[in-house]
């Protein structure tokens, strides 16, 4: 028996399936409660804080299916949930076994995500992997499949729940002009962005900017264009034409570089 094993998490008995009715706010309230349980663990033992992090992954959306999400408030806590738990995960010493079994046990949790409630996970798959070299591994076992789902092919065109998870592999893993050359295809702004981010990686910054502009329609956020080409632009030194462009407009609510 593991340590992992052993221990004995609070939060495992109250993130069983369909352990919460339609009320979001006791959801809300228990999610907190368990964030605050692992990162308590995490001061004294990283390893078992991981695996509990990856645990309460697992646990999560099937325990709240059922809870009304209409007000959009279960899905921030989540999200913020994710957030949190991703950096513990990333950053605890695990040997490459019990990496690859978190990730593994992650990714079919990702996978059968019905409602959904981990789907931003994939945004930090490369962040997950720790490493260039697994960052790496993970972008080759997901590439093909992404390929053939943003194909203008409609034979081969549709959704796959871990394209997002690719790109963050491949930026993590430095793969940029895979990240561009995918993305030469008409598809949404969540997937453009590592383009974009990648482009400015290079140090393709003008690249990066006008790619970001030209990806602006009624499906893409503008706050988020006008962070990210902001934030390009200061990552140059240009801080009075960051301001002058993008800065009275942009989102200030996170980087867009560093996701992965």
């Amino acid at each position: 028996m593991t340590k992992a094993d052993g221990h004995i998490w609070e939060f495992k008995a109250r993130f069983r399936r369909h352990a919460y009715g339609w009320r979001s706010q006791p959801a809300i309230q228990r999610v907190k409660q368990a964030v605050k349980e692992i990162k308590r663990t995490a001061r004294k033992d990283p390893i078992l804080a991981a695996d509990g992090a990856v645990t309460l992954l697992e646990r999560l959306s099937p325990a709240l299916e059922n809870v009304d999400g209409s007000s959009g408030a279960i899905g921030t806590a989540v999200n913020n949930a994710v957030a949190e738990l991703v950096p513990i995960i990333a950053g605890a010493p695990s040997d490459p076994e019990t990496r690859e079994s978190w990730l593994e046990r992650l990714w079919e949790a990702h996978g059968t995500d019905q409602v959904p409630y981990i789907e931003k996970l994939a945004d930090f798959w490369g962040e997950l992997c720790a490493s260039k070299k697994v960052a790496s591994a993970w972008a080759d076992r997901l590439v093909g499949i992404t390929r053939m789902a943003l194909s203008p092919d409609k034979d081969l065109h549709g959704h796959f729940h871990g394209t997002s998870a690719c790109f963050s592999a491949l930026y993590r893993a430095e793969r940029y002009e895979e990240v561009v050359g995918i993305l030469q295809v008409d598809t949404i702004w969540p997937y453009k962005i590592w383009a974009v981010r990648a482009l400015a990686a290079m140090g393709r910054k003008s690249e990066a900017i006008r790619y970001a502009e030209s990806s602006r329609g009624p499906w893409t956020p503008d706050g988020e264009v006008d962070a990210i080409c902001e934030e390009i632009l200061l990552s140059s030194g240009l801080i009075d034409e960051a301001y002058e462009q993008y800065g009275l407009r942009a989102s200030r609510g996170g980087t867009y570089l560093q996701n992965s």
